[in-house]
């Protein structure tokens, strides 16, 4: 049976199903568009695994562009709706799993994972990070992006499924300053890190925080 967790995770792919029809002219870090970098910031790796995958779009996209890349996702109704999405894609491609449960039973090594308001921005650095940089080849990138924490609300923050009624349903997600963000990765045995707000195309309004580490 499904956890609460996997069910709502349910629910945002249904709600983000009309999206995923937009094909995508290039990598989207952020939450406006195609504003800012694109898939360069994975540099020259080809055997890629994307942490979170939610409707497939970047996925799919990357593929596009040569790279060989394969995406876990605990949502399994999410899982479904990508293999039907893109029927032309390997079904093996979308993994249905707890991303921790994904890296700590696999023995492949990548040469770049990322996450994209992902994974990385629900799933406990203290555990993930670590996981990551074990199964990360040897000069392989790690690079993520979520919106940047609101100031004095740092660590773990619950989220209820919006709403506020019903059944209580809610996740986790992991906030931290930029130096906070670069110290749990050193401290995970990564060697280079940068962390960075992007600034929003309107000025004033919201940034996006931006992880690159190897």
């Amino acid at each position: 049976m499904p956890t609460v967790e996997e069910r709502l995770w349910d629910t945002w792919v249904e709600a983000a199903s009309g999206r995923a029809d937009q094909a995508l002219t290039k990598m989207r870090w952020t939450q406006y568009g195609d504003h800012g970098p694109g898939h360069e910031l994975l540099g020259d790796a080809r055997r890629v695994l994307e942490l979170g995958f939610g409707t497939g779009r970047h996925l799919t996209f990357l593929l596009e562009q040569g790279f060989d890349v394969l995406g876990v996702d605990l949502s399994p109704l999410g899982v479904e709706l990508a293999r039907q999405r893109y029927p032309e894609v390997d079904a093996s491609r979308f993994s249905c799993a707890d991303v921790r449960d994904y890296l700590d039973g696999t023995s492949e090594c990548f040469e770049a994972m990322y996450s994209v308001f992902g994974a990385c921005w629900f799933t406990d650095p203290q555990d993930l990070m670590p996981l990551i940089r074990k199964r990360l080849a040897p000069g392989g990138r790690l690079v993520f992006s979520q919106p940047p924490a609101i100031p004095g609300c740092y660590g773990a923050q619950g989220m209820f499924k919006g709403g506020f009624a019903g059944e209580p349903m809610f996740l986790r997600r992991y906030d931290y300053t930029p130096k906070a963000w670069a110290d749990m990765l050193r401290a995970a045995g990564f060697g280079q890190v940068e962390v960075v707000i992007l600034d929003a195309p309107v000025a004033g309004n919201i940034g996006t925080l931006l992880v690159q580490a190897s």
